[in-house]
């Protein structure tokens, strides 16, 4: 149960590691597109505000897809608990059914 917690934590870290890379280079590459640009002024800010939408657009996929998958993640952990509590439960009943049967057993014999 712990690796399974710990592969969902390091998955989490990854999808962050992921989005952080991606904000830096976005911002690295605005940065190297303004200290570059071959063109006038407005050009280069409507260039600049185009790719600052391009930019958005892509955060907010990314953001929507990683949303998804750790709502996927979630219901699976959620799933997988539900489904070992009942497996608990059940031994757990099983289990007292056995104890009541010794303690009738017991009674019976004295």
């Amino acid at each position: 149960m712990s690796n399974h917690m710990e592969e969902h934590g390091n998955g989490l870290y990854n999808i962050r590691n992921v989005f952080l890379g991606m904000l830096i280079g976005g911002l690295a590459g605005a940065a190297a597109m303004i200290l570059l640009a071959p063109q006038s002024g407005k050009q280069t800010r409507d260039q600049i505000r185009l790719k600052g939408i391009q930019l958005r657009d892509q955060v907010t996929d990314t953001m929507q897809n990683t949303l998804a998958q750790v709502r996927s993640e979630t219901q699976t952990v959620k799933d997988s608990v539900r489904e070992k509590a009942g497996e608990l439960k059940h031994l757990g009943q099983d289990q007292l059914v056995k104890q009541l049967d010794r303690a009738s057993a017991a009674v019976k014999a004295a």
